[in-house]
């Protein structure tokens, strides 16, 4: 595969130094900051209540004494308390599943959605993307900003899209087979169940005319990584976003560097914040990621609080910084007999095992008054059919390396391929039981 990344490709703010890059920062911090308090009922009364007023903001240091924005304060403002625009000049609504209570609604002007394509445009191109590419967009499309956003910034970057959205997983690889996409968007999660289909077809996954896989939407690990790569014979690329920022776009692994997330600093100002307490950490530091948007106009956004974990990191030949990636979410952590644990840990000790599939599903229940942990995993379906002294070997494995890395004990279940349900986007990862109890 031969991709041409040189610098010609790049904007310019992509090569700015850091001086011009604070310094234009600074210029749009104090303007969004404006925006906000001058429009919006919310940050009007969140700013009085912590002392604080835009011009309050002298320097890049000063954002931390401003208020933090969560999703429940988006959730009491349903739908449309937190636009800073009239209802009339919004051009698009999109809005979170709401499976935990209201949707997080988000709108967008004329203006937010030329720079949402302009920004997938930059994200498409750092991750190897090409005018007159075929891109095969497996996100869904409708409110999630996944499919459609990757669908506008394709096409200002002159690709040609598939728009084939999330499920028909058959449907999915007869287009691949037949219209031969350079390029795959879609999670980590439904990229896995697509190659099973595959294979489950008889068809060598490695032999696609696929060559570069954008995947987000949802954490995965190296390992994972490495499974899609050798498995689909592509280069996979990790993004980042969310709806309540813009969706999609926010941060994208470069092709040339593979070396964690760079943040488009110019359009989101990023922080890392300790979970617990809310104070600002150092670079390099781990946490809580943080954004506040600088050119948003519908619904600007001030110290939003993600709740996903990761770090920040100096730039790769850019003075945009670059984000690790992504080790779990706060409110995805399970803490088990004192043991904060991460589905992502435990999926890396799957993926160690060459005799299961990457297809999991982590059981919580209350067993009398302890909290207690069933791995569901399954065989992999190239692996001869274990013998019951083989499978239970290979669950006694499993449960030690987790024991031995993770710190907890686990109950352990293998079932046959299949077995687990197949996510058509986002996998549930997680089923919590005890709230039958």
């Amino acid at each position: 595969m031969s991709i041409n990344l040189d610098r010609a490709t790049r904007e310019p703010i992509e090569s700015a130094g850091l001086d011009e890059l604070r310094a234009l920062q600074l210029e749009r911090l104090r303007r969004s900051l404006r925006h906000a308090y001058e429009n919006v009922p919310y940050y009007r009364k969140s700013f009085a209540a912590a002392g604080v007023y835009p011009d309050d903001l002298r320097d890049l240091a000063d954002l931390a004494r401003f208020p933090f924005t969560t999703k429940q304060d988006l959730r009491d403002h349903y739908p449309f308390g937190m636009f800073a625009v009239p209802r009339e000049k919004l051009v698009r609504i999109h809005a979170s599943s709401g499976t935990t209570g209201k949707p997080i609604v988000v709108g967008y002007t004329r203006k937010d959605i030329d720079l949402w394509a302009d920004l997938i445009a930059r994200t498409m191109r750092a991750g190897g993307a090409r005018p007159g590419d075929l891109c095969h967009i497996a996100y869904g499309y409708g409110l999630f900003t996944g499919g459609l956003g990757f669908h506008y910034g394709a096409e200002r970057l002159g690709c040609t899209v598939i728009p084939m959205s999330g499920g028909q997983t058959e449907k999915q690889i007869q287009l691949i087979q037949d219209f031969r996409p350079r390029v795959i968007l879609v999670t980590p999660s439904y990229g896995l169940n697509l190659i099973d289909e595959m294979e489950k077809q008889g068809i060598d996954p490695s032999g696609c005319s696929l060559e570069i896989g954008i995947f987000g939407a949802e954490p995965w690990t190296d390992a994972m990584r490495d499974e899609l790569e050798w498995r689909l014979g592509i280069q996979a690329l990790d993004t980042y976003g969310l709806s309540e920022v813009i969706g999609p776009g926010v941060a994208m692994e470069y092709l040339d560097t593979k070396d964690g997330l760079t943040v488009w600093e110019d359009h989101f100002y990023p922080e890392i914040i300790d979970p617990e307490t809310g104070a600002a950490l150092p670079d390099g530091s781990p946490g809580e990621l943080v954004f506040t948007s600088l050119t948003k106009e519908a619904m600007p956004i001030v110290r939003y609080r993600t709740r996903d974990l990761t770090r920040l990191l100096p730039g790769t030949g850019r003075a945009m910084r670059r984000m690790q990636r992504l080790t779990g979410r706060s409110d995805d952590m399970l803490i088990v007999r004192g043991v904060n644990v991460f589905p992502s840990q435990v999926e890396e000790q799957i993926l160690y095992f060459k005799e299961l599939a990457p297809h999991y599903q982590l059981e919580v229940y209350r067993e009398g008054r302890l909290d207690e942990v069933r791995v569901l995993v399954e065989r992999n379906a190239k692996v001869p059919e274990f013998s019951r002294e083989d499978k239970e070997n290979v669950e006694a494995q499993l449960r030690h390396r987790i024991k031995a890395f993770i710190g907890i004990t686990v109950e352990v279940r293998i079932g046959e391929p299949g077995a687990i349900p197949r996510s058509q986007g986002k996998a549930q990862r997680v089923v919590d039981r005890r709230r039958a109890n």
